[in-house]
């Protein structure tokens, strides 16, 4: 009985050095490295030359994640996780995006390696991190609106301007009597379409 042939994992890689350091032989070179020991193979080396991490242009980067949506890549491998994000919540959506596609992620110095078991540790604290994040987000969010609407603030856009009522007689007016358009209307009197809309259907 024959053995299992187990397919061989393509590792894309990932380098990332900002103007004033050095080039990245170095990154690189651990990086063939790490793959070779773990007998994958090499996809395709993905440089960012010059970019600072802050930066949301960075070429590289954005053709490693079209490779990732086309199935072209198994794993990523970074030399630290600041090579590869800018901040955590970017962090954390590209390493959501790599559980969904079934991507596994490496980081060589900090010891994070996903296609081990252990890894799958860190895609589970990722993932509670992230929905803790989403749900922080959403409680202060409906704690303010509570707020607001307890001190009497008026929630949502702002009316354009208040018409007075000869205004509103004679928006209704031209509605009823010429048919104008509810939209015509709003940029004649300078309301929104949804406040022309309702003049015309209350009694002054």
């Amino acid at each position: 009985m024959g053995g299992c042939n187990l397919k061989t994992k393509h590792a894309a890689l990932y380098v990332r050095v900002s103007s004033g350091e050095q080039n990245p032989a170095a990154q690189e070179r651990a990086l063939r490295d790490y793959i070779q020991r773990r007998g994958w193979k090499l996809q395709q080396i993905y440089r960012d030359q010059g970019v600072s991490g802050a930066s949301s242009n960075r070429p590289a980067l954005i053709e490693l994640m079209k490779a990732c949506r086309r199935g072209s890549v198994d794993v990523v491998v970074v030399w630290k996780f600041d090579r590869f994000a800018r901040s955590l919540k970017q962090l954390m959506s590209g390493l959501e995006m790599c559980r969904a596609l079934g991507i596994d992620f490496v980081s060589v110095t900090e010891s994070i390696d996903t296609s081990l078991p252990s890894g799958e540790l860190v895609f589970q604290m990722i993932g509670a991190v992230a929905q803790f994040e989403r749900s922080l987000i959403g409680e202060r969010v409906r704690s303010g609106l509570a707020n607001a609407r307890a001190n009497g603030k008026a929630l949502g856009r702002p009316p354009l301007r208040k018409l007075s009522r000869a205004e509103a007689r004679q928006l209704r007016r031209e509605r009823l009597q010429r048919h104008v358009p509810f939209r015509v209307l709003a940029k004649k009197f300078g309301v929104s379409v949804w406040t022309a809309h309702r003049l015309c259907t209350v009694r002054s």
